[in-house]
């Protein structure tokens, strides 16, 4: 059964939009490398001071070797002005029968 990655920093929403309108290729392409090593679903999230990335991967695993072989991620967050290390946290989805859509 596949996990929730759960992917928060402190930073700038703005600077990612404002970065990713200029650099239009810069996340389809770390994207498609995510898709080549296994990614199921990948969503960008912000608060007033947190980007969030929420992703789904096949295994925690697969997420930390992806992670691990893709310095261009910590490049990007540099350059939108993110100084700290990511909390990375993987869940397990639970059958509760409570789904919706």
């Amino acid at each position: 059964m596949s996990v929730l990655m759960l992917f928060r920093v402190q930073g700038d929403a703005s600077k990612l939009e404002t970065m990713a309108r200029e650099n239009p290729t810069v996340l389809p392409e770390i994207a498609e490398k995510a898709r080549s090593y296994g990614c199921i679903r990948h969503r960008f999230f912000a608060t007033n001071d947190e980007l969030l990335v929420v992703d789904e991967w096949p295994t925690p695993d697969d997420f930390q070797r992806f992670f691990k072989d893709s310095p261009e991620i910590a490049e990007m967050m540099a350059k939108v002005g993110v100084t700290t290390e990511p909390s990375i946290t993987f869940a397990r989805k639970l059958d509760l029968g409570d789904e919706v859509g």
